[in-house]
């Protein structure tokens, strides 16, 4: 018996490897990147004194939590889900829906652009209102902020498989193009950023004092929508 109860969970794992590594949706392999990630965490979870607050991102959005969880301490429960998923990936819908469907969330602040650049930006015009759609579907009382993109230190020129900062204007051009009809509040983590270096800790992701000025910027935003 004993030995039945330590083999089970092995199987159950392999399954879900196996699933996981089976590219559902149809999407082939070279749609995506070599490694893909996802990292959930909500805190407070049997606590139902405050809002709940939802940030969707990728490891930016990792990095910055922290402090707007701190700024937003007493005011409301901040939790994330950091993912490398691409837009059009389903996997990402997957992710979105098992997250939402399983904790009410009354404020969520999503972001998506920094991850898939062997992808078009015409997939990803293509593919944001089903990213959209299935927030809007899971959270149907939630109150929405978009957040840009971020900027890069280093902007190679463009090139359809490497990042750059004109494609990330583009790519935020397009989600505004969904979002503003919409009436969505939109965080403009971009502008707080473009043209400072000296907030960046790579190419891509930034020190602490770039992080505390988007946390601050977040924060601010989301207070607005927790308000009555």
């Amino acid at each position: 018996m004993d030995l039945i109860k330590l083999i089970l969970p092995i199987m159950l794992v392999a399954s879900v490897t196996s699933r996981v590594g089976a590219q559902p949706g149809g999407v082939p392999p070279a749609a995506r990147e070599s490694t893909e990630w996802c990292d959930i965490w909500i805190s407070h979870a049997n606590e139902t004194n405050l809002p709940r607050v939802l940030l969707i991102g990728d490891s930016i959005t990792r990095a910055y939590y922290p402090e707007v969880e701190k700024r937003l301490a007493g005011k409301a429960c901040v939790a994330r889900l950091a993912t490398s998923r691409f837009i059009s990936d389903p996997v990402l819908l997957q992710e979105i829906a098992l997250v939402l469907d399983n904790t009410r969330f009354d404020v969520i602040h999503f972001n998506n652009g920094m991850h898939g650049w062997q992808h078009s930006e015409k997939e990803y015009g293509d593919a944001f209102p089903r990213f959209l759609a299935a927030i809007k579907a899971h959270a149907p009382n939630a109150k929405l902020i978009w957040a840009t993109t971020t900027t890069l230190k280093v902007s190679p020129s463009i090139d359809e498989t490497k990042s750059s900062d004109k494609r990330i204007a583009q790519r935020n051009a397009i989600a505004l193009e969904c979002i503003k009809p919409k009436g969505i509040d939109v965080d403009d983590l971009n502008s707080l950023v473009k043209g400072h270096s000296e907030y960046h800790s790579d190419n891509v992701h930034f020190n602490e004092q770039g992080i505390s000025l988007q946390a601050k910027q977040i924060a601010a935003h989301i207070e607005k929508m927790l308000s009555p």
